[in-house]
C-alpha cells in the first residue's frame, strides 16, 4: 500500500457558530483522486482552503508526508498547487504575463511552454490580451492552464469545470486522469459528474470514514 502524503485526522471546522463537519479522517495516497462532497453550505470550501493553510478555524491534525503540516509549510507549499473557486488571475495582466507570474512561485517556465499551456486551453491567439477583456469562462481556462505548467504532484482544485464548455471540460478530465496515472493525487470539489479512466474515491462531510 502506497505512503500517505496527505492525511487528516479528526477534524472539525465551525464558521458563524454553526459545525460544518466532525470528525473528518481520509488520507490522500500517489495516484489518488479525491472528490469531496455535500450540499451547498457544507463546508466543502472550506474543507479545501483549511488544507491549503488559508484557513486555521479548525480543530485537529493535518500532516504531510507523515510531518505536521505546520512544521513542514514552505516545503508543502512547493509540492501544491491551489485552483480556487475564482480565476486566479490578475486582470490587467495578458493571459500570458498571468502565467509568468504565477511560474515564478514554481518552476522556471519558457514562453513557449505557456503558450503551449494556453493552446490546450482553447486560447491559442489570446495570449497577448488582457484578462479584463476576457469572458468569464475563458478567464477560469487562464486559471486552469497552469495544470500543464506545474511539476506538483498534489493538486487542489474547488470547482474547475465552472464556466467550462464541453470541450473544456473533457480535456480538463483528461488532464486530472493522467496527472493520478503519473502518480500525482487530486483532491476537488465538483457539480459536475466526473468521466476519469481512474477511480474516484469520494469524502463526504459530516462523515468520519472515507467511501
Amino acid at each position: 500500500m502506497s505512503e500517505a502524503l496527505l492525511e487528516v485526522s479528526d477534524l472539525l471546522c465551525e464558521r458563524d457558530d454553526r459545525l460544518l463537519f466532525q470528525g473528518l479522517s481520509f488520507s490522500v495516497t500517489s495516484g489518488d483522486v479525491v472528490q469531496i462532497e455535500g450540499p451547498n453550505g457544507s463546508g466543502k470550501t472550506s474543507l479545501l482552503r483549511i488544507l491549503c493553510g488559508l484557513s486555521d478555524h479548525f480543530e485537529g491534525a493535518i500532516s504531510w508526508r507523515q510531518q505536521p503540516i505546520g512544521k513542514v509549510r514552505q516545503a508543502f507549499y512547493a509540492e501544491l498547487l491551489y485552483q480556487g473557486h475564482q480565476a486566479g488571475i490578475k486582470s490587467v495582466l495578458t493571459a500570458q504575463e498571468n502565467l509568468q507570474w504565477s511560474g515564478v512561485l514554481h518552476e522556471d517556465i519558457s514562453i513557449e511552454q505557456i503558450n503551449a499551456a494556453l493552446a490546450k486551453v482553447g486560447l491559442q491567439g489570446f495570449e497577448d490580451v488582457p484578462c479584463y477583456s476576457l469572458s468569464a469562462g475563458q478567464q477560469r481556462r487562464v486559471g486552469l492552464a497552469r495544470l500543464f505548467l506545474t511539476a506538483a504532484p498534489l493538486w487542489i482544485l474547488d470547482e474547475p469545470f465552472t464556466a467550462i464548455d464541453k470541450s473544456g471540460v473533457a480535456e480538463l478530465e483528461k488532464v486530472i486522469a493522467q496527472h493520478a496515472l503519473n502518480g500525482g493525487s487530486v483532491i476537488l470539489t465538483t457539480h459536475h459528474e466526473l468521466h476519469l479512466d481512474v477511480s474516484v474515491r469520494k469524502v463526504k462531510l459530516g462523515e468520519a470514514a472515507l467511501a
